[in-house]
């Protein structure tokens, strides 16, 4: 029997991964704003970029606008709203219960740390899973979706299972569809170097309004870079964390040697974001540093001052020069 897909969320993620699961073949559901929802029914789902364009007409998939329209039971259901909206969507599907099949499982396509402990208040935290992308996405329409950059393949696994069973097949409709996705069985250490990996970039890309390579040019910029990879180093390993390296030194070799380059041009979704003058994830990157950090009463002063930049130019409504 064909997999059920539900998008929750059209936007650039949203978009990017739901191209590759169109395009697999698979029976593809979206949610998403009604604008968004109209434009999609209407023209179908564009994809350009790195790994070559396609077109979805819209006789190829389904977009609603609310969950109450909807009357199917889905295999996959992949959460792809910004992380400052998690609560409120876990609430929104919780309401829905009927639309997750009887294995069907959740999966976190989104940024930050602390989404799926807010999922594990609504939902058996055995159906929840997170996804790790480190491809760069630019939502160049509400139907248009351009992948700008990729640095490594999706990884998805669980927080609280070995288990990777149920997402075998995930993967490879994300890979067949055009982005190489795999199984893990270490999301927690993905999660913690995507972590790392943000909250270095995108904090400093959206104030200086620079792409990544940028920030990797100046001896300036990097000293922030790395104050704020020390900062979060002594966190996690305080909380009790991991990733794949053990001091940030190491972490920091990779990331100059290998992460930047391969993702120099982009423009992170904080940047793209602050530009339209929207709401951005630094609560849920640089603010959950914080307040990880203050529950174990260290100091990150270097975290602080990049999260209340950012705010700043949030109060603004959009760049203010």
């Amino acid at each position: 029997m064909q997999k059920k897909i539900l998008i929750y969320a059209a936007g650039a993620v949203g978009l990017g991964i739901g191209s590759c699961l169109i395009k697999s073949g698979l029976k593809v559901d979206i949610v998403s704003r009604k604008d968004t929802t109209i434009l999609l029914n209407k023209n179908g789902l564009i994809r350009k970029g790195i790994f070559g364009k396609f077109k979805a007409p819209p006789y190829y998939f389904r977009s609603f606008s609310s969950l109450d329209d909807i009357e199917e039971k889905y295999d996959f259901i992949l959460i792809c709203c910004k992380s400052f909206d998690t609560e409120y969507a876990a609430k929104d599907l919780s309401r829905h219960m009927y639309l997750i099949n009887k294995d069907g499982i959740i999966v976190l396509f989104q940024n930050g740390w602390g989404n799926a402990e807010i999922f594990k208040n609504f939902f058996n935290k055995e159906i929840i899973y997170n996804a790790r992308v480190i491809t760069g996405f630019e939502r160049k329409a509400l139907n248009e979706v351009k992948i700008t950059v990729h640095a490594d393949s999706i990884h998805i696994g669980s927080l609280f299972t070995k288990d990777t069973s149920k997402i075998e097949e995930l993967c490879k409709f994300i890979s067949d569809g055009g982005i190489p996705c795999i199984p893990t069985d270490s999301i927690e250490k993905d999660l913690w170097a995507k972590m790392l990996y943000n909250c270095l970039l995108n904090p400093l890309s959206a104030i200086l309004k620079v792409p990544y390579g940028k920030l990797a040019e100046y001896k300036y910029t990097k000293k922030i870079m790395n104050e704020i990879a020390k900062e979060i180093f002594l966190t996690m390993h305080k909380a009790g964390y991991e990733t794949y390296w053990d001091s940030a030194e190491k972490y920091l070799d990779i990331f100059y040697s290998q992460l930047i380059p391969s993702t120099a041009t982009h423009r992170s979704s904080m940047l793209q974001d602050i530009t339209k003058g929207k709401k951005t994830e630094i609560d849920s990157l640089n603010g959950a540093i914080i307040e990880i950090a203050e529950r174990k009463k260290l100091n990150v002063p270097y975290n602080k001052s990049v999260y209340g930049m950012v705010k700043f130019l949030e109060k603004q409504g959009a760049f203010p020069f």
